[in-house]
């Protein structure tokens, strides 16, 4: 017994040791695959973009949930009070993961075709369903079809609420298949908007490789801003303004802002910095126009969207106005900017 006795110890303190390394290692692994399970959240974010999905709750959007959570995605769910109020537990898995609840009308009604005592019945339900089951009430509202008018966005806007229509559809509605989904998202721009609905698998299928797009460009996915309908950052605070990148081999870089918004229109002042004469390429987004520019002489192409203004010699600062014509959370997107 007394000779066995130090190999027993010796032993004994080899096992602790092992126990002790092993431990180590097994906690280092969980370091690493804490950090790699969010890897969004050590992305550069030059920009953001309103990732929304509309109709829910449903009976898929635990499995939609899953997957925004997986790739480290905050997104916007336009619900409809009907579903709500028959889902309560998935509108609150919804706030649980993360996610900025809004309104989506009470059953997805044809809303500019009911007067306005009935718009103001079906939002008020609607939001007051959100309310009970999340404890938070909407401050964003998307009509049904995207079917609007000044009626049921003075409605709207009575209950607390802003419109947000979409800069781009990804038609996963339309039986889009994946790639197209992906192809559709991959123009978004900073400050954009898109369109994509619960319960539909594709678009599940699409959400990582969408990321791996944003990613790319440094774009991460952001809350809508209720003041300008935009997509900010998380906190709630705004990007930096639109700046083009001056071309291979130029000097012209154009920053776009927009410093008057009204309920109708709003007006873009562009400042075009490290040239005299410029031509600068700004997109509109339809069915918004542009019924007044100054500073500067603008051309259009033949869908009335893509403007090119060039110097006048009134200086490097030109605007214009555009009417929303229904959709008002679009801004124009500056696609070039080049000297001489």
């Amino acid at each position: 017994m007394s000779r066995l006795f130090p190999r027993t110890a010796l032993w004994s303190r080899r096992l602790r040791a092992a126990l002790a390394v092993l431990a180590t290692a097994v906690a280092m692994c969980g370091v690493v695959l804490a950090a790699t399970s969010t890897p969004s959240s050590a992305a550069t974010c030059n920009g953001y973009v309103g990732l929304t999905f509309d109709d829910g709750p449903t009976g898929s959007t635990s499995a939609l949930l899953n997957v925004l959570r997986s790739n480290g995605v905050r997104a916007t769910m336009f619900n409809v009070g009907q579903n709500v109020q028959n889902n309560r537990s998935a509108a609150q898995a919804q706030v649980a993961a993360g996610m900025w609840v809004a309104n989506h009308s009470w059953n997805h009604a044809h809303m500019t075709s009911m007067s306005q005592a009935q718009m103001q019945s079906d939002l008020s339900q609607t939001s007051s369903a959100i309310q009970s089951a999340t404890g938070s009430r909407p401050v964003l509202f998307r009509p049904p079809y995207g079917e609007t008018n000044s009626t049921l966005q003075s409605v709207a806007s009575s209950l607390g609420m802003r419109q947000v229509l979409w800069d781009v559809d990804s038609q996963d509605w339309n039986g889009a298949s994946v790639s197209q989904i992906v192809a559709n998202a991959s123009r978004l721009q900073a400050g954009q908007v898109i369109l994509m609905h619960d319960g539909i698998q594709n678009t599940r299928d699409a959400i990582p490789q969408i990321m791996a797009n944003l990613t790319s460009r440094n774009l991460c996915p952001g809350m809508i801003s209720p003041s300008t309908g935009r997509a900010v950052a998380p906190d709630g605070t705004t990007p930096p303004p639109t700046t083009t990148p001056p071309p291979a081999g130029g000097t012209c870089t154009a920053t776009a802002t927009t410093p008057n918004v009204w309920g109708d229109r709003y007006n873009t002042s562009v400042t075009v910095s490290g040239a005299s004469t410029w031509t600068v390429v700004v997109a509109i987004t339809s069915p918004q126009r542009v019924t007044t520019i100054w500073n500067g002489t603008a051309t259009w192409d033949s869908s009335g969207t893509v403007m090119t203004m060039r110097s006048n010699g009134s200086g490097n600062t030109f605007g214009f106005t555009t009417m929303t014509n229904g959709n008002s959370s679009a801004r124009p997107q500056i696609r070039s900017c080049t000297s001489g």
